[in-house]
């Protein structure tokens, strides 16, 4: 294949030891372009979704940021490590004999909605200009501002949680920015014995699921075997999970140029899921991100606007 032969989204079950840069990498040599990017870091122990943008579609790596996320954790409680999971240094061991699955749902739930997290040493974010990891190799610590992070969903999967091993999964629904290790960290300190993740899938990233992704050797068996192509993504399904909207057909020539809109050019209106119906309240919260559409044609992702009253562009795909 030549350079940026393939465009779209290619929805990719990560699996352990691979860095989300690696899996990129392999993909270069795959697919035999340079043009790719990932959507959103795995550590290297995790598995599952990771997003990757090929060719023209490199653009929108940014906005799927934005796309909520869902895990599955295992969990151990009494310790605490250096990274917050069980690849790293164990600086404490404390008894957890005493947390019964009550104590522990009702810790779970106290997440619920969300919460201030604190973002762990060994992160990509950035301190003073340098990355938090880099200083944790160093030996170093540094204060970190906490960082509001949303929690939709979050539930035990193990019929009998806890048992001997102390150990318990749970799967969590989260906004952006959420690192599930210091979850997991947090949970234990909410406890008063500890814990440290032990494992981690990550199952959905916005509309993208696990049962749709393929390892990177199936990858290279549906490029050999010229089905590859049924797998690749148009943009446009990056934002299958927003809620759409259809402007009236008299607008078309001021979308094409990019121009915002109000409620007023709305012709009709439908949520991601097709199963309801929305209401205005819901359509117009300020920073509401939906697609919209004129004529059947899909123009971009726009976000409204309370104060202006207005739907403005965020990123716009038309394409004359």
């Amino acid at each position: 294949m030549g350079e940026n032969a393939w465009n779209g989204l290619l929805c990719v079950n990560k699996e352990a030891g691979y860095t989300s840069n690696d899996v990129v990498a392999k993909l270069r040599g795959i697919l035999k372009q340079r043009k790719i990017g990932h959507t959103g870091t795995l550590d290297p122990e995790a598995v599952g979704v990771l997003v990757v943008c090929l060719g023209n579609a490199t653009r929108v790596v940014d906005l799927m940021t934005e796309h909520d996320k869902e895990y599955i954790a295992v969990v151990q409680l009494g310790v605490v490590t250096d990274t917050q999971d069980m690849t790293g240094e164990v600086l404490e061991r404390r008894p957890c004999d005493d947390v019964t699955h009550e104590r522990l749902l009702e810790a779970l739930q106290a997440f619920k909605g969300g919460y201030d997290q604190v973002p762990p040493m060994y992160s990509a974010v950035k301190v003073n200009g340098e990355r938090l990891y880099k200083l944790a190799r160093a030996g170093k610590t540094v204060e970190r501002a906490p960082r509001h992070v949303g929690i939709e969903a979050i539930s035990i999967l193990d019929e009998q949680a806890l048992a001997a091993d102390h150990v318990f999964t749970m799967m969590v629904r989260c906004s952006k920015g959420t690192y599930i290790r210091t979850l997991c960290h947090d949970i234990g300190e909410r406890l008063g014995c500890g814990a440290a993740m032990a494992g981690l899938v990550r199952t959905a990233l916005g509309s993208f699921k696990l049962e749709q992704a393929l390892t990177l050797a199936e990858i290279e068996a549906a490029r050999d075997d010229g089905s590859l192509a049924d797998h690749i993504l148009s943009v446009e399904s990056i934002f299958r999970d927003l809620d759409r909207i259809d402007v009236d057909d008299a607008y078309r020539k001021q979308m094409e140029n990019g121009n915002a809109f109000g409620p007023d050019r709305v012709v009709s209106q439908a949520p991601a899921d097709e199963q309801d119906v929305l209401t205005e309240e819901e359509i117009y919260r300020d920073g509401e991100r939906v697609r919209v559409y004129c004529g059947g044609t899909w123009f971009g992702i726009y976000r409204y606007s309370a104060a202006m009253k207005r739907f403005q562009v965020e990123k716009f795909f038309f394409v004359s």
